[in-house]
């Protein structure tokens, strides 16, 4: 066994931090400094490998790399799993840290902890993850990183005493932090002579190798050849190849022994049988327990994707399943709708990974698609006793047959400057927030709510940006449901309800949303030659209408002076028509009307 294998010379850890703090950044530079990407291949954020994670300078895929590291004369691995920082993003965080030892806690020094700081350390205080504090950016004028220290002791209650200061962007204090590395987080413990028990953290699909899963393997070891077992699926696999992860060159080997990071090829079509957080075991020699603690991505927002060329559906639905083997978050079934045809009802963990999601389908795959106005998973009690769980507003009982509707709430946390928390307060408050707490820390505010998830899936981040300028930050955790007051509104466009515009809303406000949404629907509905009422309704009430006029065609044109009762004979006709046209001419609903849901307020 050469000396580098040994387990006591393995650190793995993660990067944990709010968006934008600089963990791409810093494992750039640590990949650098362990000398793994020669100079002339290094790019900006290495590990960030897609073209939409490039553009929007954003973290979507979690990444491992495998380093090796000379520290004293002695060899150490390294194993680095970067993690992204967006809150849709937040499962990726946690299967990366059920796979660490220790976590580097990434703060920025000019704008201190924020509210995804605290929600991914106590991800990692759940692990009992060695956590090390590190303040970045320190090369910036504004930097002042002693009042950072003291507000993420005073936030989190986190020891800084041992601490590293460090610009990620220059490479300043990136060594030390390195050294520190080896010398703070645990190496990982496990026994090499047990049967094999290694944790799926990751799973995607390659063209050409087929389906790939990212192990830990925390005792006992994989080997090429072995047929392993996954112990909740029950299927069997044969190992084909085995390699260690890195961004750009991929290093094979025929063994991943314990506490390594590695990925295992066993040459699947599909990754339906690799389910991330499953345990891999030896089929012959199984492990008696299966390792727990791993939480599976559940969707809560749920919207409509349709091809706008209708004969595009299967070419959808084959774009769906291939994103889903990379994507193992994302859930999808069928449905049709009146309006806009056949398509899928699609599952996300949040609005931004709705976008991704949808961006990614139109230009990986070549689709023009229209997505619905995303609604959340709401369980209704029936009179008769039934419990149902809707995603969709269209599917929810008669008023005659609804008990109780009950909505998801989550635990909202809000960083702001003090000076914004009258806007602050006010937007929660809309938005039908309960205040839980609310701590002053160095001129900021950290505020914690109870909030319907239903409030906070559309436009909520953005008013939020605006009201404060842009220096709020904006965490949240679901945290069940609760019963709401809550009614079906419905959309009649020339007196046929339109399935994809319905949504589900709090009795106070449907009148209002009502009124706000045949405005703005009268304005995108294009005029037809007869009259066309839009209106919106709660069960058969009709709460709100507005008229698109008819085009006018001038059907007395030719009448040259002579009689009046000629014209009004004409214009009569005329009117005859339009009356039946109304009754049987159909109205399309552009595209921009489904967005306009999105911007109800």
């Amino acid at each position: 066994m050469r000396k580098h294998k040994l387990q006591s010379k393995i650190r793995n850890f993660s990067i944990i931090a709010h968006i934008d703090h600089g963990k791409s950044t810093l494992a750039d530079r640590i990949i650098q400094e362990c000398g793994s990407v020669a100079d002339r291949d290094m790019s900006a954020q290495v590990m960030d490998t897609m073209d939409i994670e490039q553009e929007r300078g954003i973290t979507i895929k979690a990444q491992s790399v495998r380093l090796d590291y000379v520290k004293d004369g002695e060899h150490y691995i390294l194993n680095l799993i970067d993690t992204p920082g967006h809150v849709d993003f937040s499962y990726e965080v946690s299967r990366s840290l059920a796979s660490s030892e220790g976590a580097l806690l990434i703060v920025d020094s000019t704008q201190g902890v924020e509210a995804q700081t605290i929600a991914n350390v106590y991800i990692a205080m759940e692990n009992d993850l060695t956590l090390m504090p590190v303040v970045n950016k320190i090369d910036l004028p504004s930097a002042d990183p002693l009042r950072v220290l003291e507000e993420t002791e005073e936030a989190i209650g986190l020891d800084c005493t041992e601490h590293n200061l460090i610009s990620a962007k220059t490479g300043v204090g990136v060594k030390d932090l390195i050294d520190s590395i080896v010398d703070t987080i645990p190496a990982p413990s496990g026994d090499e002579n047990a049967p094999t028990k290694a944790l799926i953290y990751d799973s995607w699909f390659d063209n050409y190798l087929g389906a790939l899963a990212l192990v830990r393997v925390y005792d006992g070891s994989i080997k090429k050849g072995q047929l392993l077992k996954m112990m909740n699926t029950k299927v069997e696999h044969k190992v084909l190849d085995l390699m260690y992860p890195h961004p750009l060159k991929k290093q094979k080997t025929n063994e991943i022994q314990t506490g390594e990071i590695g990925i295992v090829i066993l040459g699947l079509k599909t990754t339906e049988s690799i389910v991330v957080g499953d345990t891999m075991t030896d089929a012959k020699n199984p492990t008696p327990e299966i390792i727990d603690g791993f939480e599976p991505a559940k969707p809560f927002v749920f919207a409509g994707l349709y091809p706008i060329d209708t004969d595009k559906f299967e070419d959808l639905r084959d774009a769906l399943e291939r994103l889903q083997l990379n994507d193992s978050s994302i859930s999808f079934e069928p449905e049709s709708s009146a309006a806009l045809g056949s398509g899928f009802r699609t599952g996300f963990l949040g609005m931004l990974h709705m976008e991704v999601i949808k961006e990614r389908l139109e230009r990986e795959f070549n689709l023009d698609l229209i997505a619905t106005a995303p609604t959340v998973v709401y369980k209704v009690l029936t009179t008769s006793g039934e419990e149902l769980m809707i995603q969709n507003p269209y599917e929810l009982p008669p008023v005659n047959h609804i008990e109780t509707i009950y909505e998801p709430y989550v635990k909202a946390t809000v960083f702001v400057p003090d000076e914004f928390l009258g806007n602050v307060i006010t937007l929660l408050n809309n938005r039908r927030g309960i205040q839980k707490k609310m701590d002053y820390i160095n001129q900021r505010v950290l505020l914690e709510y109870d909030i319907p998830m239903n409030e906070i899936v559309m436009d909520f981040y953005d008013k939020l940006k605006s009201t404060t300028k842009g220096y709020a930050s904006f965490d949240y955790e679901v945290t069940g449901f609760r019963p709401g007051n809550l009614k079906k509104l419905d959309v009649l466009v020339a007196g046929e309800a339109v399935d994809a515009l319905s949504i589900i809303v709090p009795e106070e406000k449907a009148q209002a949303r009502g009124r706000v949404f045949v405005k703005q629907l009268k304005e995108l509905i294009p005029r037809q030659l007869f009259e066309v009422a839009i209106q919106a309704s709660i069960g058969k009430d009709i709460i709100a209408r507005e008229t698109v006029k008819s085009t006018g065609k001038n059907v007395t044109a030719k009448c040259y002076g002579g009689d009046i009762t000629r014209k009004r004979k004409l214009l009569e006709k005329q009117k005859a028509g339009k009356k039946r046209m109304k009754s049987i001419g159909k109205v399309n609903v552009p595209q921009e009307a489904f967005m306009a849901v999105l911007k109800l307020d």
